[in-house]
This record gives C-alpha cells, structure tokens and sequence, in this order.
C-alpha cells in the first residue's frame, strides 16, 4: 500500500467541526411547531401507585397531553430483559426514584414544567430493599414478584479444579473483603433529544445512544410497530461511557410523537440526570487467596454480590464478566467463584466503562499486594511468575488465545518507574524524598484484563458498506464507509476511516464516515465492549477488499462500468465463536479477544489529613497494534482520571433508596489539579492475528488498574490498606490512627 495510515496519529474525523461548532448535539436539535415534555417522576423508591389524577394538568393553559400507562401501546421494554414498565399505572408498583408516571407535553418547558407539579398521585409506601445482601434473604421483600420467590436475579458459579487441595499446598493465605460503590457516569451532555413523525410515516428519534438498532428493537415493541416503522438518528455525544447504552429518553421521545403527531423536545437537567439514570454496579466482594512460598497461586475462593437495582438492564452480562475475570489475568488451577446480581430499590445499575471488569481488580490486585508482602516478595516478581500467556488455562478453562501481552505490558511499566530486573529477581526503585516531612511517598502496582466484543455466546455481529467513486481511469477519488457504529468520543470513526484508507490503498482525507441514522447505515452492534475497532474495522476491512477486488474484475472487463459509484456490503461475524457458562461447572470458552494493561502509581499522603497526592502513573496498554497512537494516549488520559476518582473521591449515596447525590457539587470528579502531575503512556503491540491489522480493543482497559495501584501506593507509603472505594481523605486517616 503506497498510503501508510494505520499507525499514524492523524487527528480525529470529527476534530475540526466540534472545534468550531458545527456539529449539533441532541440538545441543538429544534423543528418548527415543536412541542415541549417533562416527565412526572416517582416520590418513591418502592410504593403501589394507588390514583393518578392528571385533570389538573390537562386544565392548564398550553398543555397539549399528559400521556399515562393506557397510551403505551404495549408497556415494557429492557436491553436484555423487558421488566422496565414506560409508565407505572394504577395498581402498580414503582421500584426506584427513577420510575415515571406521567408525561407533560405543552408548548413550551416552563408549562410543561409547570403542569407536572399538578399532576396528583397517591401512593401505598412498600418496604425498602436497599442492600443486595439482605436482599438475598429467604424473607426479604420482593421487588418482582411475578418473576419469582427470590430477588436474585443470576447466580453464577465456577467450579475448577480442587479447591480444598488448592488450599492446603498454600504456605500463604490471605483472606478480605471488599466494597466498591455506585458510580456516576457524569458525561457533560444530559439526556436530551427531539421525537418526530418523518416524511415517510415513521416514529424518528434524535437522541444519543450507544445502540441506536437495539433502540429500534425495543420502541418498535413498546408502540407495537413494524421495525421499518422506526428510526433513529445520533448526532455528536457528549460523552457515555456506558450511560447511553440503555435508554433513558428515547424511547420517551418516541412515544411522545407517536401520541401527539408533532416534534416533541425533551432535555433534562443535571438533577434528573443523576437522580433518574443508571450508574455502575456496587460490588462486594469476598476474596480468600492462597500461595506457596516460592509465590506460585494455587487456590482462590471468590464471592462476588452485585446490586443490581430496580430492572435487570445489563446486570447478567455486567456479572458474567465479572465471574469470569475474577482471579485476575492469573494461572490459578483450583477456583470456587459463586456470583450473585440482586434487585434491590437502588438506582437501576448498567453498562459503565470497564463492564464488570473494574470492580474485580480492587480485589484480585489488592489480594496479590497483600500476597507479595506477607511472602515478603517484591509484587512485580510475584505477578511475573503467575500471569497468564499464550494457552494457559484460564479461570473458566479455555486455553488463552494467542497475543496474551500481560506480561509484556507490566514488564514496560516497571522498567519505565524504575523497578530493576537483576538476576531473575525485581527490584523496587528508590522513590526520592517526600515533598514536605508530614508527607510519605509510596509506589504501588496493579495489572487488568478485559474481553474485546461480545461474549458467552451472544452473536457479535456487524454490517459495513463501503460506497467508492473512481475518475476516469478507475482511481478511487473518494470513499464513503456506512457502519452503525456510535462516536462516542472515543475515535472509533477516525479508527474506521485509517482502516478503510490502508486497506483501500488512499488517501485518509478521501475517506468519510457517515453517521449513525438508522435508515441509512446497517446495525454494527453497540459502542461498548471495546469492540469497535476489532469487530467493525475486521468489517469494514473486509468491505474495502471485497470493493477492490469487483473494482480490478471491473477494470479488466472492458464492458464493465467502472466510472460509476460502486457499493460493496460486508456483513460479518466474530471470528471465534464463545460459549456460555456450563450451569454447574462455569467451565466455557467466554471471550472472542482480550486487552491488556499494567500501571504504576506513585503518591504522597500527608500524614496529618489522610490526602493523597498522585504524583505519577505510568500506563502500559496493549492494543495489538495501535491504529492510531495519539487516540490511544487520550484513552489512557480519559481511563486513569476516571480510575483516580474511582480510587480516591468518587461515591453516587443513596439511603433506603434515596438520592442523597444530587448535582456535580455533591459529586466528586477529579479536576486537571487532580490528576497526575505526570502520565506516562505506553503503547504495547502484541498483535492478535484476528484483529485488523492485529488490532485489539483499549477503551475500558486504561481504567482497570488506576485504583488497585493507588491503593497499593497508599499502603506502601503509610502502612494501612483501604479494602472500601473510594480511599477518601478521611478514610485513609481513620485507618492510620487505628493502626497506629
């Protein structure tokens, strides 16, 4: 190929238009005659809505509908399991703060805003389920009881090897509990959107989504419409991470033109934002972890109890991947994992970067520090000697596929803050001198995993068309790739584009990517799972060589038209199939490919106050082969900021189902001042033969090792591991003076 691109750090597609303004998002959004909704939210976590008076409403000037449960055609909906009532009827149950009764549309927001605080509703209070694990109780109260006598909602076991043997090879072993808790996704865009009727009849939705066919699934079944009788458009997003993979307002758009017949606006504001969308799983985790003296794993016994909140949403798969990297990228033949995801009446907890692999490390990694101590070991050499390669066993009991670079990214990282390698034994850097004498300097280390596309046999899928223009002598002057791949930020589109430009043998700037609308571009499955570039670049790779190859048959053909546009399609699927969990066992084959990442945090904590300072995280990743290098370094940027405030500030409170969390000032992200005064990024290339151009997946990875390192470091520096996120301030100094 004479145009080299893959590999280059071209800027994003989107740069340039966002920079300047251009590119609408959802909120930008405005069509004549345009009508405005708000929606009547629950006042409870857990209560049966006994009346719903709407009248008064209805009577106020400017109000066009207030639509309730009788105007939803068909009154479910769900990303994997339809249990989400549209809106909660007389007679029926609300499950958390976020559930709705009724919406307003007027002709403008202040009416409609107006007129939701006339709609009247009386409630029966129910008991409160707020934590999973009294939840599991025989005599807990049920938040489903048409699904059932338990509010465990998947168990999952794995069973591997011995594990009473595993147990009594140990010389060590080192047994905890841990805690992380519910997480916002705090992206700066808030649910916004427009519902419209399009020119050709159908129910059209311009919303952000993670998803938008999936979307198109499950409104078409809420309306009780032709799949062809929905549409949905995604403009530029302001960040997801996850958020956007259920929906929170499209579906309420699509009702609301379906109902009305005119283009109806909704944008909620930061409050309802918070209070009323899904956020990251709380986990609880009980890890028991064994080893011989010479630092080889043999043994882990694993509990892991997941909230799942008031709807199931994603919490089965969230958890299946959870069970299944439990132990950590690590060789342990003897395994007891017993898995548990629970409703309660908490936030409906979802989809958030990382997927059920970023609460596992806190745990696993914890216990592998704690481990190289009480073995007196350094914890680089521990991990060297356990970490998983090419065909070793894993937890579930496939064999690795080939490019395992666990070892390879720690390896880097480790010699890049220091660490020495002298005689098949590591060496822990000298850390310097601390920047004041109330303040002590400590390194820690923590390594991660994570599966690239969809797993346990679901069928990861995805559809490319390439459109080509050539000139007169058959040269192409211009692409266009068609993929239902949402951009959320991440760069998945700029990837496509350098994929489709190398494999096409042009320019990158001939190259365009069309965005995501429903009528136009074939599903390519969800911007999730770190998937994009493997599962929709193998596609639109494919499209682009099966373009060229009709285009030299064309050329060849001295009759054949080869001065017109072309249109190649590519439907593929997942290289290497998965398998689903035996029900008894867990043995399986779960993930069709796998990223990689390694980081080292070096902080200060002031002895006085608790704080801790992070003063430098070296983060390795591999990626396979790194499509575009500078994309790669954002994401390393964008995973450590968000593992920091997973390790140190971040907490969404609820109590007894009530937000307690309600705005960014009660919501501690961390700022520029926050982060890192130095970020050292590296790129590792350990290629998997599957991907295009031996590309994996790194989207989720950079944020799995943040926090299980910062906690490492704290320990180092002051002596006291904190097993409960986030290691606030005041917990690290508590934990100091109880030690002391």
């Amino acid at each position: 190929m004479s145009n080299k691109v893959v590999g280059e750090s071209v800027p994003k597609i989107d740069a340039a238009t966002k920079v300047r303004g251009q590119r609408k998002f959802p909120q930008d959004f405005n069509m004549e005659g345009q009508l405005y909704a708000k929606v009547v939210w629950s006042e409870y976590p857990h209560a049966r809505v006994l009346k719903i008076d709407i009248s008064p409403a209805e009577a106020l000037p400017g109000v066009v509908a207030v639509l309730t449960s009788k105007d939803v055609p068909v009154n479910e909906y769900g990303i994997n399991i339809m249990d989400q009532p549209m809106l909660v009827g007389e007679g029926k149950k609300v499950r958390w703060l976020g559930d709705r009764i009724a919406i307003v549309i007027a002709e403008s927001e202040k009416i409609a805003q107006e007129a939701c605080q006339r709609v009247r509703v009386e409630y029966e209070p129910l008991p409160v389920v707020s934590d999973p694990r009294e939840a599991m109780k025989p005599d807990a109260p049920l938040i489903h009881e048409e699904r059932g006598d338990s509010n465990i909602l998947k168990h999952i076991k794995i069973r591997k090897g011995d594990i009473e043997k595993g147990f009594a090879k140990a010389d060590v072993v080192i047994e905890s509990y841990y805690f992380t808790p519910h997480v916002e996704h705090a992206y700066m865009q808030p649910e916004a959107g427009v519902g419209y009727i399009d020119e050709q009849g159908r129910v059209t939705v311009i919303a952000a989504a993670q998803w938008s066919h999936d979307d198109l699934h499950q409104i078409s079944h809420m309306l009780d419409l032709p799949l062809d009788g929905v549409r949905e458009i995604v403009p530029a997003i302001g960040g997801a991470f996850g958020g956007r993979e259920d929906m929170y307002i499209q579906h309420l758009l699509a009702l609301c033109a379906y109902c009305v017949r005119r283009p109806v606006k909704m944008v909620f504001d930061r409050e309802e934002s918070i209070r009323n969308t899904g956020k990251r799983h709380p986990y609880y985790m009980k890890y028991r972890t064994g080893a011989t003296r010479d630092g080889k794993l043999t043994a882990v016994e694993i509990e892991l109890i997941s909230d799942a909140g008031a709807y199931a949403s994603t919490s089965v798969a969230v958890l299946s991947n959870s069970a299944s990297f439990a132990a950590g990228p690590y060789i342990v033949p003897n395994a007891k994992v017993d898995a548990y995801t629970v409703y309660t009446n908490n936030a409906v907890t979802m989809a958030m970067r990382g997927f059920g692999s970023t609460q596992p490390p806190v745990a696993y990694e914890t216990q592998m520090n704690k481990l190289a101590e009480a073995l007196g070991m350094d914890p680089v050499e521990l991990r060297m000697k356990n970490l998983l390669e090419d065909g070793s066993i894993a937890l579930t009991g496939n064999p690795m596929p080939k490019g395992v670079g666990i070892k390879e990214t720690l390896r880097q990282a480790a010699l890049a803050s220091g660490w020495r390698e002298e005689g098949g034994h590591w060496i822990k850097p000298d850390l310097g001198t601390p920047s004041a004498p109330y303040r002590r300097r400590g390194i820690g280390v923590a390594c991660g995993y994570k599966n690239v596309g969809y797993s346990f046999g679901f069928d990861d899928k995805t559809g490319a068309v390439v459109e080509l223009a050539f000139d007169e002598s058959g040269e192409i002057v211009r692409a266009l790739v068609k993929v239902g791949a949402s951009e959320v930020g991440e760069g998945s589109h700029t990837a496509l584009a350098q994929i489709a430009a190398e494999a096409l043998g042009i320019d990158y700037a001939k190259v365009r990517v069309a965005l995501v609308d429903t009528s136009v571009v074939p599903d390519a499955g969800s911007s999730s799972a770190s998937r994009h570039v493997y599962i929709s670049g193998n596609a639109v790779m494919r499209a682009c060589q099966e373009a060229l190859h009709k285009r030299e048959a064309a050329l060849r053909d001295e009759t054949g038209e080869k001065h017109v546009v072309g249109k190649y399609e590519y439907h593929g699927r997942s290289v290497r199939p998965t398998t689903p969990y035996d029900p008894e066992t867990g043995m399986c084959d779960p993930h069709i490919s796998y990223g990689y990442a390694a980081q080292i945090a070096l902080v200060e904590v002031d002895v006085e106050t608790g704080e801790t300072e992070v003063l430098e995280v070296w983060a390795a990743q591999d990626v396979g082969k790194a499509i575009n290098p500078g994309m790669v370094k954002g994401q390393a940027g964008g995973g450590v900021h968000m593992g920091l405030g997973y390790a140190l500030t971040e907490e969404f409170i609820q109590k007894e189902g009530l937000v307690k969390t309600r705005r960014f000032s009660e919501y501690h992200i961390p700022t520029t001042a926050d982060m890192p005064h130095e970020l050292e990024t590296i790129i590792v290339e350990v290629p998997d033969p599957t991907g295009p151009f031996g590309a994996k997946g790194v989207g989720e990875m950079t944020t799995l090792p943040t926090a299980p390192a910062i906690l490492s470091a704290i320990h180092d520096a002051v002596g006291v591991w904190i097993d409960n996120l986030p290691a606030t301030a005041e917990k690290v100094w508590r934990a100091m003076q109880s030690k002391s």
